[in-house]
């Protein structure tokens, strides 16, 4: 295995992914060390180059999740925070409301839109059928159309 051909190819990836799902550079740069600190603790033998990088993003997600777990417990905006917003802060664009989708349409969504990832690696990624992630991408089109429409 060689560590620093596997960090030139997926790392720019893994950190769009985690980026996306945390809105947070300094998080997301966490995550991509922990992702690459794992691979040196312990070698991984992958079957193939889809093998390893379904491994790469589903360790780079669950380490996702696992930062939100912690974030969701310690979130807190003053409320005197959220009225003295701009107007223009509170528009969300569609990246915000995809991040606001639940979390496994959120997962579906961003490999598929926006890392390119096809039904079949996404099901392989994540451990479920095709037909689970075809569904699961209808339902957050639905709740995106349904959240767009209201706010137009």
């Amino acid at each position: 295995m060689n560590l620093e051909r596997i960090y030139d190819q997926y790392s720019e990836m893994l950190f769009r992914l985690s980026y996306s799902m945390l809105q947070s550079r300094e998080d997301a740069e966490d995550v991509l060390q922990d992702v690459f600190v794992k691979i040196l603790s312990r070698p991984f033998d992958f079957n193939s180059a889809e093998h390893e990088r379904a491994w790469l993003v589903r360790v780079t997600l669950n380490r996702c999740h696992d930062i939100l777990r912690k974030k969701k417990i310690r979130r807190y905006t003053p409320l005197e925070d959220i009225v003295s917003l701009p107007a223009e802060e509170k528009d969300m664009s569609i990246l915000r409301e995809v991040q606001a989708l639940p979390s496994d349409k959120r997962e579906v969504v961003l490999l598929r839109y926006f890392e390119d990832f096809s039904v079949q690696q996404i099901a392989e990624i994540l451990h479920i059928t095709p037909s689970a992630v075809k569904m699961r991408l209808a339902r957050a089109r639905e709740l995106l159309k349904e959240i767009l429409n209201y706010e137009e």
